[in-house]
């Protein structure tokens, strides 16, 4: 009998009583758990995000740094500083920029805004020349002011195309609130070697020929497909109208030409270029892009970089992803050595600009556009990834070039303030509680406008 009892005792199980404590201890060892892996996880997602965030950031100003510190650069005499006269009378930077002798200039160039004897803003650009002249400043750099959904200052981005025209929240449209920049600078990587196996001939003080003949690592005769080209060597540079593009034998036009062209001088390392191709333009600026591409997918902002205008063969490149500010802020020297930050409207308006070339004024119209000395990039990136969980302390953010008054204090996204924030992420078409972060870049410019 008490045998028995003992092993009944033995196999009785837990009591209700039991069973519910251990559920509660259960649930509270799981909740803590699962408390734990959410908290983990969302604060991997905001470090992935944020290193993301700054890869992005650091690539994004790397390829705008590169083509600004080449920017306005010629071949062999990218000697940079302010004009200045030496003993003889010459003038510096009238040896650095192009003397144009074609008569007909602006149709070789990519997306060039700036016309003969149109209005720009508040000023008017000259008349068409009759005679040879050097290229002027306004021609290598412009840039353009977008502070909202009106047109850019100090003239509209007409030479995007399309959608890009108007800044807008639609997928296609320029992001509103980015800045638009241009700049050309030559492809010294292109072109062919003159006085060697390419031979020049003249007659007197005329350029009449150039027979081409590829070296190794040279482009073949068929790349020089234009009707412009482009000698330099390392004293400066002429660009004049040719016959015989994409053949062997390359002939100045005298009928497009105001004088004919002179021939490069003997041990000048001289080089023959396609004005039209191998002189860059570069163009940056910001497009709304959706995750799926489609017109109601997530929309974000994407930097675009465009090398000599848009063509099928040769699209428009997407950088990164998440911009979603683009501000670019000149430094420019006036006539008293006085550097001052303005924006591209104020830029082109100012006529108090340093000294040029002898066959320029210090007040000519765009003037100071070849006294930019450094360029200020600022870039607001945001995370690719929503986080609604992020409280409004979490996604504040700084972007100084929105401060009306110089000083810096973190803005949240939703705020509502236009003296540190000047364009709500709202408003652009965006997601407000995302991760979004400023990047800042001062290029000096070593190859200072002609």
């Amino acid at each position: 009998m008490t045998v028995r009892t003992f092993h009944l005792r033995a196999m009785r199980g837990v009591t209700l009583i039991e069973l519910m404590v251990a559920l509660v201890l259960g649930l509270l060892v799981s909740g803590g758990i699962i408390t734990l892996f959410l908290s983990t996880s969302s604060s991997n997602r905001v470090q992935t995000q944020l290193a993301r965030i700054q890869e992005d950031g650091r690539f994004a100003l790397g390829q705008l740094t590169d083509d600004l510190a080449a920017a306005n650069g010629m071949y062999c005499n990218n000697t940079g500083g302010i004009a200045s006269s030496t003993s003889s009378g010459l003038a510096l930077d009238g040896l650095r920029t192009p003397r144009v002798l074609a008569k007909s200039l602006l149709p070789a160039m990519f997306e060039n805004t700036s016309k003969w004897g149109e209005k720009s803003g508040e000023i008017t650009y000259p008349a068409a020349p009759t005679a040879a002249y050097p290229m002027p400043s306004f021609m290598f750099m412009r840039g353009y002011n977008c502070t909202g959904t009106a047109a850019c200052l100090p003239i509209p981005v007409a030479f995007l195309g399309g959608d890009l025209d108007t800044a807008g929240t639609a997928v296609g449209n320029r992001v509103i609130g980015t800045d638009v920049l241009t700049m050309r600078y030559l492809d010294v990587s292109r072109g062919w070697r003159l006085g060697d196996t390419s031979k020049v001939t003249s007659v007197g003080t005329a350029l009449t020929q150039i027979d081409l003949a590829p070296t190794a690592g040279e482009p073949p005769v068929t790349d020089f497909k234009s009707p412009m080209a482009l000698v330099a060597d390392c004293s400066g540079a002429q660009v004049f109208a040719v016959t015989g593009n994409k053949t062997k034998t390359i002939k100045p036009d005298a009928t497009n030409n105001f004088s004919a062209p002179q021939p490069p001088q003997p041990q000048s390392a001289s080089r023959l270029y396609d004005f039209v191709d191998d002189m860059q333009t570069v163009t940056y600026y910001v497009q709304v892009v959706s995750d799926d591409g489609s017109a109601t997918g997530v929309k974000t902002g994407a930097l675009m970089r465009r090398v000599n205008g848009n063509t099928v063969s040769v699209p428009d490149q997407e950088l990164v992803r998440g911009v979603e500010r683009l501000t670019f802020r000149y430094g420019v020297e006036d006539a008293k050595g006085n550097v001052k930050f303005l924006t591209a409207d104020q830029v082109d308006k100012r006529t108090d600009c340093p000294p040029t070339a002898s066959t320029l004024s210090p007040t000519d119209p765009g003037c100071a556009w070849r006294a930019v000395k450094s360029i200020e990039v600022s870039l607001l990136l945001a995370s690719q990834m929503s986080m609604p969980n992020l409280t409004a302390p979490e996604t504040a953010f700084v972007y100084t070039p929105d401060s009306a008054n110089g000083t810096y204090a973190p803005v949240d996204p939703a705020s509502a303030t236009t003296a540190s924030l000047a364009i709500k992420p709202t408003a652009q078409g965006f997601e407000t509680r995302r991760l979004r972060r400023q990047f800042t870049s001062l290029v000096m410019l070593r190859n200072y406008n002609p």
